[in-house]
């Protein structure tokens, strides 16, 4: 997915924490947790593995993998309010 650079900017700061509030607002359910690794499903079948860490934000890589398998788009981000307009 690409998102917009002004949104790309706000996206980098978010913690684990409000990663975590989105997916339960957008449905997903927490599964299984393995020590800082926590899964959460979604009715429609999507699988999220996210790497707990509660004070640090994700590294580019890994934040632009992990939005890739919740598979949100910048609508959803924007409903969501991980990001702004």
């Amino acid at each position: 997915m690409n998102y917009s650079k002004n949104t790309w900017q706000q996206l980098k700061n978010k913690t684990a924490d409000e990663i975590i509030a989105a997916l339960l607002k957008d449905g997903f359910e927490s599964d299984t947790h393995l020590r800082a690794q926590h899964i959460y499903r979604h009715k429609d079948g999507r699988r999220v593995s996210i790497h707990y860490h509660p004070a640090k934000v994700y590294g580019k890589k890994l934040l632009k993998a992990l939005l890739e398998d919740i598979g949100w788009t910048e609508a959803d981000l924007i409903r969501l309010k991980l990001a702004r307009k």
